[in-house]
């Protein structure tokens, strides 16, 4: 991961003396291996999952380098920190494929008592931390050779019932969609790990989906988000509230609030016991304080930027603070760390340059924990004092000895489309100290579509970016039409529109940015990963070479009629519903699908695919490169043993990289270096 000075680089141009080059071809000290140090999963590494314990900062950190493994960091009071697991420990949870949180911890007396999940058995498993050292984690569930087997999320130690509390995930069947999901109590004692009918089921459910179960205070509520099929979470999540027993059991269920057109993305109690909770009813997600008996709302701070977001397992976007202020994340696009006083309503930013803070905070007293990056810095553990806002990064983030002058500059962009509704972008443009273009030419130029397509672009350093920009090449990402972050109505316009408003969208960009001249016709590439690889193929097949002459696609979606006919995964099995329409739409869904348009794509693709994605199968990249063959579209294409969905391993992705450049080269005219 680059670690580079919080103060935004200058510009370059006349500082020293430069070397023109054709662009593409720069000498860069931004090799695949310092581009990659800080990428997992196709995307930005970041630490997650922050929690405060007995006063230190604990966190999940990717390890890329460690064949994708995900480590369990302590960051100790003397500033230093540590990995509690050695290799080939992996603390992630696969339940709904894009797992929650998968750990735990509290004191148990002299020790610290530690519950995470591990990725290659999703067993849950318990060691202790004594004296500074770690025991032997001992496994505390059992494997099912059913299906995908039982899974583990949201763990919560119960002590004093001798338990950990925990979303469970449990296949029925070998089909994706054989699962349920339920409230859970595993023994801390291990008996569960050879008798499974040992673990206590919570509650009994109509919901198809549920996040853990929040208790009040007083231990006598619960509150929790649930949903159904066709919705997603982000459509449709209601509030639950029951009664809890003494046992812990959760009874007389019932819905308090939310559902479609008014969902709920997070919901916490106050050390007080009130219910604070994050809405959409009013199309962005605003902040409010909830009767637990009625569901009546009082909201605590009404505006058009978003609190919270997209919610899966286990994000949280806001924390109670000990006095009844609240630690918050806020923002239009991107969202800063804030402090608010609900009694009026008013919050005061944290300042300072970082301003992507990911929904991964926790608070103790009045101090916040949080993970977030700058334009022109990594994403880090940070920690804030709620009081004095002084804010300080307490993880050590890998270091590359580059210097600012070869890192792009990131430039928000709003560009209005015909119809007259805007899109957001960034776009970097080519940035080395040494060296510069041939006069009166630009560079090419790559559209950078975001996967999801519920993510968003971050406007945070992105070291993929530099390998590319500091060769000499354009990198503009593209928020398109359906990205949240910028209120309901700007994610409703891809409701049954996935395949055309994106596409539509990133054509705009790219052809303002000829008619600008940052970019020439005939030199303009596009790049997806996962719905974004969706995107990316769909948008050469509806616009010939003249626009883009290429594509590059990472485990791309490409057959919505076998995506609907369960060819992916329980949790988004129903999501085309909303983004396409209703499955009986077959020739809709044909139409929209990559692999049915092969024959109207003129240009070369390169594609690859993890030979392990269960969300978007490589059986569907097979089936499209056979239609690729048929039609005499030039291709390559790169299968991964052991990778998923998103690449974790580094050499994985250094040799993607580097394909994806050579790629480039050939089809630009210039020599990569």
């Amino acid at each position: 991961m680059v670690s580079v000075s919080a103060t935004p680089p200058g510009p370059s141009e006349g500082d020293a003396v430069t070397t023109p080059a054709p662009f593409g071809s720069w000498g860069s000290p931004v090799d695949s291996a310092a581009a990659t140090a800080g990428v997992a999963a196709g995307q930005i590494a970041a630490p997650s999952y922050v929690g405060l314990v007995d006063g230190e900062a604990w966190w999940v950190e990717p390890r890329p380098k460690e064949e994708g493994r995900s480590a369990l960091v302590r960051g100790r009071a003397d500033r230093t920190t540590e990995s509690l697991l050695p290799a080939p420990w992996d603390v992630r949870s696969r339940v709904i494929e894009y797992g929650g949180r998968p750990w735990a911890a509290a004191q148990d007396g002299a020790d610290t008592l530690v519950v995470f999940v591990n990725h290659a058995d999703q067993r849950l498993y318990t060691f202790r931390l004594h004296e500074g050292r770690s025991t032997a984690p001992i496994a505390l569930t059992p494997v099912s050779p059913v299906g995908g087997g039982i899974r583990w999320a949201e763990p919560v130690l119960d002590l004093a019932r001798g338990e950990v509390r925990c979303v469970m995930e449990e296949f029925t069947g070998d089909g994706p969609s054989d699962v349920r999901r339920v409230h859970a109590a595993v023994p801390l004692s291990g008996t569960a790990a050879a008798n499974p009918s040992v673990v206590r089921e919570l509650s009994a459910t109509h919901h198809r989906f549920v996040t853990q179960a929040q208790l009040s205070p007083d231990g006598r509520r619960a509150v929790w988000l649930a949903w159904n099929h066709p919705h997603m979470p982000w459509d449709a999540a209601e509030l639950c509230i029951a009664e809890v027993t003494d046992d812990g059991s959760l009874r007389r269920g019932r819905t308090l609030t939310g559902g479609p057109g008014d969902p709920v993305a997070q919901a916490e109690w106050s050390a007080v016991g009130t219910l604070l909770v994050a809405c959409e009813g009013t199309g962005w997600w605003n902040l409010y304080e909830v009767d637990p008996d009625t569901g009546d709302k009082r909201s605590l701070h009404r505006a058009e930027e978003e609190f919270a977001g997209l919610q899966r397992l286990g994000l949280r976007w806001f924390r109670p603070l000990a006095d009844g202020r609240l630690a918050i994340l806020h923002g239009v696009g991107g969202q800063r760390l804030a402090v608010l006083d609900p009694a009026h309503g008013q919050y005061v930013d944290v300042p300072g340059p970082k301003d992507e803070w990911l929904p991964h905070i926790d608070a103790v007293g009045n101090r916040i924990v949080g993970v977030a990056a700058g334009r022109f810095t990594p994403y880090e553990v940070m920690e804030v004092n709620a009081d004095s806002l002084a804010a300080r990064a307490i993880s050590r983030t890998p270091r590359m000895t580059v210097d600012t002058e070869y890192l792009p500059v990131p430039v928000p962009r709003m560009f209005k489309a015909q119809a007259g509704h805007a899109i957001y972008a960034q776009v970097h443009a080519p940035r080395n100290a040494a060296f510069s273009g041939p006069s009166g030419e630009v560079s090419p130029l790559v559209i950078w579509v975001h996967g999801g397509p519920g993510l968003r672009a971050p406007l945070a350093l992105n070291p993929e970016i530099a390998y590319f920009t500091s060769r000499g090449i354009t990198v503009a990402e593209v928020n398109y039409g359906g990205t949240p972050g910028f209120g309901r109505a700007y994610r409703e316009r891809l409701r049954e529109q996935w395949g055309v408003v994106d596409v539509e969208d990133c054509a705009v960009v790219a052809q303002e940015l000829i008619a600008e001249g940052t970019a020439a016709a005939g030199r303009v590439a596009i790049r997806g990963v996962s719905a974004g690889g969706f995107t990316a193929a769909l948008s050469v097949a509806a616009h010939d070479r003249h626009l883009y002459a290429c594509a590059t696609l990472y485990c791309p979606v490409l057959d919505l009629l076998a995506l609907s006919a369960g060819g992916t995964h329980d949790f988004e099995s129903h999501y085309l519903d909303s983004l396409i329409g209703p499955k009986q739409c077959a020739d809709l869904y044909r139409l929209r699908s990559p692999i049915h348009q092969v024959g109207r794509i003129d240009v070369p693709l390169l594609l690859f695919q993890g030979l392990d994605d269960a969300v978007c199968p490589p059986s569907q990249a097979e089936a499209f490169t056979g239609a690729l063959s048929r039609h005499g579209v030039p291709y390559k294409y790169r299968t991964f043993e052991g990778e998923g969905h998103g690449f974790r391993r580094q050499s994985t992705l250094m040799t993607c990289l580097e394909e994806e450049l050579r790629f480039y080269a050939d089809v630009f005219g210039f020599a990569a270096s």
